[in-house]
């Protein structure tokens, strides 16, 4: 299974952002898929997660109200919509997937499958 991640690039504070990931290989059957970010120096921090079946939506305070995640099971592909970004929304983005229920959420440990990353760049 790999998760392939797109849609990142540079965009000024304000801007908007859509980032995808797309499952490819064996039959991949998530529980849930996740966001998460790694600023340079910083630790991996929880965006977003989906669960699957029913693709109910958690958030990190940091982003509540200003991104989407959502999915597509038929592509087997996650979305995150980032709007009204942020200077300190600069980071390289991960897609992560589980295929059992996690918690909590927000533990990047907790996932066992990962994209490559994307970096969004948000300039003042």
């Amino acid at each position: 299974v790999q998760l392939v991640e797109s849609g990142g690039g540079l965009v000024q504070a304000g801007g908007s952002l859509r980032l995808t990931c797309e499952a490819s290989g064996r039959t991949f059957s998530p529980y849930v898929m996740g966001w998460f970010r790694q600023a340079p120096g910083k630790e991996r921090e929880f965006v977003a997660r989906i669960t699957w079946n029913d693709g109910s939506t958690y958030y990190a305070e940091s982003v509540k109200g200003r991104f989407i995640i959502s999915r597509d099971n038929a592509k087997n592909t996650v979305y995150l919509q980032m709007n009204s970004l942020k200077p300190e929304d600069t980071a390289v983005y991960y897609c992560a997937g589980a295929v059992r229920r996690v918690w909590p959420p927000t533990r990047a440990t907790n996932y066992g499958y990962w994209g490559q990353g994307t970096q969004v760049t948000v300039s003042s």
